[in-house]
């Protein structure tokens, strides 16, 4: 017998909207990230080195607008226009202690006011706090991953030159310089430069200032890509007593490699490695190249009218002073890639670089505030054992981004969905800030 039920279908009813609620924030995991603030002092710190001359027509303190930047970056926002409704919201007014949302213009003006004085006192504030947590860690191995990284910009940005640019040649773009410590994954110190400036421009000034942020070690060890490599580079890192292994890059490298007695890998067919003493014009002395090399290709070439195929090689050589035979410096270099996985995530997911202004000193202002945002949410994710491998964009998205309404009685209070579906993780975080 036919079943003459008829198959009921799902319809989807009409539903009214509205943007009307004025009791709902995007970001109730600020309320977390800002009781991890106060945990280590960052307001405090920022109203003693960005004091704010105070009168009738001053709405806000300095350091007001740098925590709406900062607290903007690890939600997810950037630009000045976006950054200004993001602090129309209710719990971010709550927190930063704001009367209203803040105009993009005030920011811009702020910042553009602080020039380089405040870029150069921000960099100092980072370090300080890189050296800080350091202390507690009381690590007896340092390994400082050097690494720049170029910003492509649209328009006629302050400082903007036309420089090395691989993804879009001929564009004005910056060429920040970064430092990372390997292991905690912090940003010990970075430089907003132009894009025309070279890799290497200033580097050893650079490690200088680094170096008054790190605590003493036995051990230090300084990795960095061919860009670095440089005989006043090696000078200084010697005189520090550190250790190095930079890739190598001069006129005349391949030549001298195909020269060398090669010797095959143990264990690790298809690969030989190969040791010697060199010295590049212009330095004072003679220094250690490890080097490895494999088969890239075939190629056929006719000798004495006999074809035959004919191997072409690909070379990996390194200048260094620590003392490892040169399969291991290079296992060893490659573990530096992990540091251009932590400039991605400064550059998209705490998005440095993003919001601009015309001025340099003011996007120099901005960049390391972003900087900035990136340690202190790597910092957060290292109290709880769960979350210290996580990237900030997953970080952000279960822990930061999450609806909730809040009560802005005599005691504040955040109401969070039910059925959150990262409820117990938010909770547990919660309980390790606290």
């Amino acid at each position: 017998m036919k079943d003459k039920r008829k198959n009921k279908r799902i319809k989807a009813e009409k539903i009214d909207y509205s943007f009307t609620s004025k009791r709902l924030t995007m970001f109730s995991g600020l309320a977390l990230i800002f009781k991890f603030f106060d945990n280590i002092g960052l307001v405090d710190e920022f109203d003693k080195h960005f004091h704010t001359p105070m009168s009738n027509a001053t709405k806000y303190k300095n350091g007001q607008l740098m925590l709406s930047v900062i607290s903007a970056s690890l939600c997810g926002v950037s630009h000045l226009s976006n950054i200004a409704v993001f602090t129309a919201d209710i719990l971010v007014k709550s927190l930063l202690g704001l009367p209203n949302g803040i105009n993009k213009d005030v920011i811009s003006t702020r910042f553009k006011a602080l020039g380089e004085s405040g870029a150069r006192q921000l960099e100092e504030l980072n370090g300080q706090r890189v050296r800080c947590q350091l202390e507690k860690l009381n690590l007896k191995k340092l390994i400082l991953d050097a690494d720049s990284t170029v910003k492509t910009v649209y328009g006629n940005q302050g400082g903007a030159s036309v420089g090395y640019n691989p993804h879009k040649p001929g564009a004005k773009s910056y060429h920040p310089l970064l430092l990372f410590l390997s292991g905690p994954k912090w940003v010990v110190n970075s430089w907003f430069r132009p894009g025309s400036a070279y890799t290497s421009n200033g580097v050893v000034g650079f490690l200088k200032q680094s170096s008054c942020y790190l605590t003493k070690a036995e051990h230090i060890f300084f990795r960095a890509d061919s860009g670095f490599f440089s005989g006043p580079l090696f000078e200084w890192i010697e005189n520090q007593g550190w250790h190095y292994l930079i890739k190598a890059k001069f006129k005349g490298l391949k030549d001298l490699l195909a020269e060398q007695p090669w010797k095959p890998v143990s264990g690790c067919s298809g690969f030989w490695v190969c040791e010697f003493s060199h010295q590049c014009k212009n330095w004072q002395k003679r220094r250690q190249f490890k080097a490895v090399r494999w088969i890239d290709t075939y190629v056929q070439k006719n000798f004495f009218g006999k074809t035959e195929w004919v191997p072409v090689y690909k070379y990996a050589c390194y200048c260094s002073n620590q003392d490892m035979d040169a399969w291991v410096a290079h296992e060893y270099y490659k573990q530096r890639s992990t540091s251009e996985n932590w400039i991605e995530q400064v550059k998209n997911q705490l998005l440095a670089g993003m919001t601009l202004t015309n001025d340099f000193w003011a996007n120099d202002i901005l960049w390391q505030l972003s900087v900035l945002a990136y340690n202190l949410s790597v910092m957060m994710r290292q109290q709880d054992d769960q979350l210290h491998r996580q990237e900030h964009g997953t970080f952000r998205n279960w822990f930061i981004r999450v609806p909730a309404e809040f009560l802005d009685s005599h005691r504040p209070q955040l109401r969070l969905y039910e059925q959150y579906l990262f409820k117990e993780q938010w909770v547990t975080f919660a309980d390790s800030i606290i």
